[in-house]
């Protein structure tokens, strides 16, 4: 695996399991040094783990990130521990599916905090740090339910789609500073969070209108993240990536 990421510093929010710890295995065997973040101790020491077995680099950055202050003490941590901030990857999320009409304010502020604003304050915290000689790349993780909606996902869809927007408004302010900021959207990947909201009927409807014939897994949404942070993807920026098996744009 080709090493283009030695040397540069990494935070991943949501990192003790699912796309998280993939893409923080991912960034590591790259030769990132890689600021790994979740709520729980545990979690996160078993994400670091993984990465020195692996013969990488990782450190713990133990924070929450649904509040300004805790996204940016996470940065900082990062900062600090290296000289220098690198990458953003934007993964952390906490969502429940309700309907219009049991749809709680205490649901809406929890899912805002942890998936919309952290956004915000994220990129905030990052392009304070980020050289702007060097630059930097941020990646937000969307979904494709910001490309098309299903029932008892008003609040998902919209924090969704907001993130699109986010990307695009900070990649135009932030490209004067060398910062690239690029999304990914996955459809339904299955992981310990997702699993309250499968079962092997939807799964199976799933796989049959996927062109590719199955459901994604984490190291893929991890590869495309990796892919938007290294040098090859230097010229891209404002953009979302699909990683759904062709799902959201076809119908067959």
């Amino acid at each position: 695996m080709q090493q283009d990421l030695v040397g540069r510093y990494a935070l991943v929010t949501g990192a003790g399991a699912g796309i998280g710890k993939s893409t923080a295995l991912r960034l590591a065997a790259r030769g990132a040094i890689v600021g790994v973040n979740d709520l729980k101790d545990e979690l996160v020491s078993d994400t670091v783990e993984a990465v020195i077995a692996a013969g990488g680099h990782a450190f713990p950055v133990v924070k929450n990130v649904s509040t300004r202050e805790g996204i940016t003490e996470a940065v900082n941590i990062v900062y600090e521990k290296g000289g220098r901030f690198d990458i953003l990857i934007s993964n952390a999320a906490w969502v429940r599916y309700q309907s219009v009409l049991e749809i709680a304010p205490e649901t809406v502020d929890r899912m805002l905090d942890v998936g919309f604003k952290a956004v915000i304050w994220g990129i905030q915290a990052a392009a304070a740090v980020m050289d702007p000689e060097r630059g930097g790349a941020i990646v937000n993780v969307a979904s494709t339910a910001a490309l098309r909606s299903a029932a008892n996902s008003i609040v998902y869809s919209g924090i969704k789609s907001g993130i699109l927007g986010i990307t695009r408004a900070a990649a135009a302010e932030l490209g004067a500073r060398n910062i690239r900021v690029n999304a990914v959207c996955p459809s339904a990947v299955p992981t310990e969070g997702t699993a309250r909201n499968r079962n092997e009927e939807r799964d199976a409807r799933r796989v049959a209108t996927t062109p590719l014939g199955r459901l994604g897994n984490v190291d893929d949404i991890a590869k495309a993240i990796v892919y938007l942070v290294s040098d090859d993807a230097g010229f891209v920026t404002a953009q979302w990536l699909a990683v759904d098996g062709g799902i959201t744009f076809t119908n067959i």
